[in-house]
């Protein structure tokens, strides 16, 4: 793939400094900008930032998302901005996409998908977890 977030074997297993979670939809509440505003000045201090979306904060990396009910910006943009922050890790949790119908080729960017059993490895690679 070229131009876009590489996902390696090596980059899973190296995991990083900050691991942000993220757990809501993109819609309805300002959880996922949040999330994201801190992933992106995490990366912007030199920290390295892995993104973990799980439950409904899978649908954020779907793609032709417009603006929300209430006029919230959409999140694509910020999504398009990881690579030049340097936040190539996006983790996702395999059963959350399953229980929705949704497959890793469904998401706009590559995302390392991660079952149940290797869960606490991804968050026991990392310093500090935010879980929003």
């Amino acid at each position: 793939m070229s131009g876009g977030i590489v996902m390696s074997e090596r980059a899973e297993a190296e995991h990083g400094d900050l691991l942000v979670i993220l757990r809501h939809a993109p819609h309805g509440s300002l959880w996922l900008r949040e999330a994201l505003d801190l992933a992106l000045v995490g990366a912007a201090f030199g920290q390295s930032v892995s993104l973990l979306l799980m439950g409904d904060g899978v649908w954020a990396l779907l793609a032709g998302q417009g603006q929300g009910p209430l006029g919230q910006k959409g999140t694509q943009s910020t999504f398009d901005m990881l690579e030049m922050y340097d936040i190539e890790r996006l983790y996702v949790d395999a059963s959350a996409l399953a229980s929705r119908g949704l497959a890793p080729d469904d998401l706009l960017l590559p995302v390392i998908p991660v079952d149940a059993s290797r869960l606490p490895a991804v968050l026991a690679g990392h310093r500090q977890i935010f879980n929003f």
